[in-house]
């Protein structure tokens, strides 16, 4: 049986929610209709007009990149640069490009704990949490049915609170209605001043799946106008975010870690604030350009930051008390293909995919 573009997407976006991205960011699809059928997948960091003609050589019609090909809207297509170059390509060779960026980085399971999982790190936590991002939800249910929609409210992503999940809170009390005329009242008589024995459910969900989770609650309370309340958190949300820190197994020399992060990454050149003659135990980290997170992996306790780039400026505050390391944008994210291969070839054994043999790294070294 095909397997569809939006089906690809689906599966994609179940593991980081798009929205999850940062305001900035365009991840999705960029190019292409999401019931065309998919010959095969190309996965890439980077859309370029070489990984176009690779797809194209393969047969494949779905590219899936970490970078987003369009990060602004385009006001004319001519071919004045690469973007809209390739633009053209993917057009007029009928391959659609789908793109995973920040939700990929920001989701659980994401780039920065793939980085965390290449270094050998424990305990892997969120460094910058998400924050406004959570709703707490209350329903009044009767006693008889609350197992029931307790359940079908933790089935449909409530309840969840860091390692913890099937989390809510209970009380019994008594609830009052009159059903109208034109109702048909799961208990008690039309016209007449009806108490029940209830359980209000609190119970906590991430902004995002609140319609999904609405209609799961509609369909499994057995009342005819079911009473619920959404109230908005301001809680972070450590299930999401930016970077991660984790600890090694055993304390590490600093420059034995500095090497073993240039091996694991075939850095050209990692670039480091001085040695502080403290061995390496906490490790924060950030893929690409995580400079702005410096602070956090500081107040975190880092003996060590390490992220893609920084500006010069940049490094100057926390050099006395952690080691600043910058290991390229291109390298600390080069591992990303490998969380999208699992997600497409785990739901979809049967749709050809492969990694880019190409590398897109515009920057070299001497």
């Amino acid at each position: 049986m095909a397997t569809t573009v939006k089906e690809i997407a689906n599966a994609l976006e179940k593991f980081a929610p798009l929205p999850l991205q940062d305001g900035f960011d365009n991840a999705g699809l960029q190019i292409g209709l999401t019931d065309a059928e998919v010959t095969g997948v190309l996965l890439c960091l980077d859309v370029t007009e070489q990984i176009i003609d690779e797809a194209t050589a393969l047969g494949y019609n779905l590219i899936i990149s970490h970078h987003p090909l369009l990060f602004r809207p385009l006001k004319k297509i001519t071919g004045s640069n690469y973007v809209e170059r390739c633009v053209i390509k993917a057009l007029a060779n009928g391959i659609s490009i789908y793109s995973a960026h920040t939700n990929l980085d920001n989701a659980q399971g994401g780039v920065n704990y793939h980085i965390a999982y290449k270094l050998g790190l424990k305990n892997v936590r969120i460094l910058v949490p998400k924050e406004n991002t959570l709703l707490k939800l209350a329903v009044y249910v009767p006693i008889s049915h609350e197992e029931k929609v307790r359940k079908v409210l933790f089935d449909a992503g409530c309840g969840n609170i860091g390692n913890y999940d099937c989390c809510s809170y209970n009380i019994n009390g008594k609830g009052t209605f009159r059903a109208g005329e034109n109702c048909n009242p799961y208990c008690g008589t039309i016209g007449d001043i009806h108490s029940e024995e209830e359980t209000r459910i609190e119970t906590v969900l991430p902004a995002h799946i609140k319609n999904r989770v609405v209609r799961a609650l509609l369909e499994a309370h057995p009342y005819e106008e079911p009473a619920y309340d959404l109230y908005p958190l301001m809680n972070e949300w450590n299930n999401a975010g930016s970077g991660v820190i984790g600890e090694l197994n055993d304390e590490c020399d600093e420059k034995e870690f500095l090497l073993r992060i240039k091996e694991i990454f075939a850095v050209g050149c990692v670039k480091h604030t001085s040695l502080r003659g403290v061995p390496i135990k906490k490790v924060a980290l950030c893929g690409g350009a995580g400079a702005s997170f410096s602070n956090a992996a500081l107040a975190s306790g880092a003996d060590i930051y390490i992220t893609g780039e920084a500006r010069y400026h940049e490094l100057f505050d926390n050099t006395q008390k952690m080691i600043y390391a910058i290991i390229g944008h291109y390298e600390s994210e080069q591992y990303t293909t490998e969380i999208l291969h699992t997600i497409v070839s785990s739901a979809f054994p049967n749709v050809p995919i492969r990694t880019t043999e190409i590398s897109t790294n515009p920057i070299n070294y001497l």
